[in-house]
């Protein structure tokens, strides 16, 4: 009986470590009527909804992006596509403004650049969820909100 409890332990922790990088994506096809096969369920949404962050109507910052910003947009290009996708968004903050990129997943954390560059502060994200404390009343604080970019993958 232990030995089957420890096996089972092992597959428990080998399939978990397997689920890396999942990404589970609700259907968009909508059946031929309302509900599907007669129960109360209803029917699947006719829109994607892998991205977990909902879509805000924001305004758009149409200026021109600072060379840092440019570079730092082709750089997350590079990479992967991110769930929830990444966002800067421009705001005004302790009388200055500044770029907030969103946390690409999890237990990461967002960032608050100045308009050089300069990373100010992380107001969130974390294993606490905090950030680095450095920005605590950034949430409260800021004003002013413009979308500068959003991963179109």
């Amino acid at each position: 009986m232990r030995r089957s409890l420890l096996s089972f332990t092992a597959l428990a922790l080998l399939l978990g470590a397997c689920q890396q990088d999942v990404v589970v994506n609700t259907p968009t096809t909508p059946p031929s009527e309302g509900f599907v096969r007669n129960v109360e369920t209803p029917a699947p949404t006719s829109t994607n909804t892998v991205d977990a962050v909902p879509a805000r109507d924001m305004r758009v910052d149409s200026s021109a992006r600072p060379l840092w910003l440019r570079q730092r947009i082709q750089n997350i290009l590079a990479t992967r596509k991110r769930n929830p996708v990444i966002r800067i968004v421009r705001y005004q903050y302790e009388d200055q403004t500044v770029y907030y990129e969103s946390a690409p997943c999890c237990d990461q954390q967002s960032t608050v650049y100045d308009t050089k560059g300069k990373v100010l502060c992380h107001p969130e994200g974390g294993i606490t969820g905090k950030g680095d404390g450095q920005c605590a009343n950034f949430d409260k604080r800021k004003t002013n909100e413009l979308l500068v970019w959003q991963d179109p993958r």
